[in-house]
C-alpha cells in the first residue's frame, strides 16, 4: 500500500490533485501544498481514533460500508466531472467533523499558515478530498480483507508510512508530546513542522 507521499506523487494521486484544484479553483501546486500537509494529520487523526475499541469499530464499519468503497476512485472523472455536489461536499464536511471534532478550525487555520492559502480555501480543499481518502482507505481495506481492529491500524500505519509506529502507547505520547491530552494538535506540529521551524511530516517537499 502506498504511503500518502507515493499516492501523491502516483498517477491517481496526480488525477485527484487536478480534480481538487479544478473544484477548489487553486493551483496543482497549492492543493499539492495542502493534501501534502492536510492527509498526514487526517490519517494520524484516525489512528488515533482507532486505538480505542470503539474507535476501530467505528472506523471499520465506515470503510465497510457502501458509501466509501472506493468506487470514487474508479470514477474521478464521474466525481469531477460534474462539478463535486452537495451531497460529497456534506459527506466530506461529515468525516471531518468526525476526525477533527472541535479541532477542525485550529487544523485549517495551521495549514492556511504555513501554506500562505486563505483558510476557507483549505477547508474547501479538504472537505473535497475527504471522500476520497475514506474511498482510497475502504478500497485497500476490501483488498487487504482488513476485518479486525489491528487491521485498521496496519491499514492507517502503511498509509502513514515511515511516521507510523507499531507499538500505539508510544505513537501516544508522540502524538500528544507535551501530554495536554489534545492529540491533534501534535498530529499537527509534526505534519507542519515545529515552532522552531522544523521541517514537519513531509519536510520541505510540499511545506513553505
Amino acid at each position: 500500500m502506498a504511503g500518502i507521499t507515493d499516492l501523491l506523487n502516483s498517477d491517481l494521486g496526480r488525477q485527484i490533485i487536478g480534480g481538487v484544484s479544478s473544484e477548489a479553483g487553486t493551483s496543482e501546486q497549492d492543493t499539492t501544498s495542502v493534501l501534502g500537509m492536510a492527509l498526514p494529520i487526517l490519517t494520524g487523526a484516525m489512528q488515533k481514533n482507532a486505538s480505542s475499541p470503539e474507535g476501530a469499530a467505528s472506523l471499520l464499519g465506515a470503510l465497510s460500508g457502501d458509501k466509501h468503497s472506493g468506487g470514487v476512485l474508479d470514477n474521478l472523472g464521474g466525481f469531477f466531472g460534474g462539478g463535486v455536489n452537495q451531497e460529497d461536499e456534506a459527506d466530506g464536511a461529515g468525516i471531518l467533523g468526525h476526525i477533527l471534532g472541535g479541532k477542525q478550525s485550529t487544523v485549517e487555520n495551521a495549514i492556511s499558515r504555513k501554506s500562505g492559502i486563505n483558510s476557507g480555501t483549505v477547508s474547501k480543499i479538504i472537505k473535497i478530498a475527504a471522500p476520497i481518502l475514506m474511498g482510497y482507505l475502504g478500497k485497500q481495506a476490501r483488498q487487504q480483507n482488513v476485518n479486525s481492529a489491528d487491521g485498521v491500524s496496519g491499514l492507517l500505519s502503511s498509509l502513514m508510512g515511515s511516521q507510523a509506529n507499531k507499538n500505539q502507547s508510544l505513537v501516544t505520547s508522540l502524538l500528544d508530546s507535551d501530554g495536554d491530552g489534545s492529540v491533534i494538535d501534535d498530529i499537527a506540529g509534526m505534519a507542519l513542522g515545529n515552532k522552531e521551524g522544523g521541517g514537519g511530516l513531509l519536510g520541505g517537499l510540499f511545506g513553505k
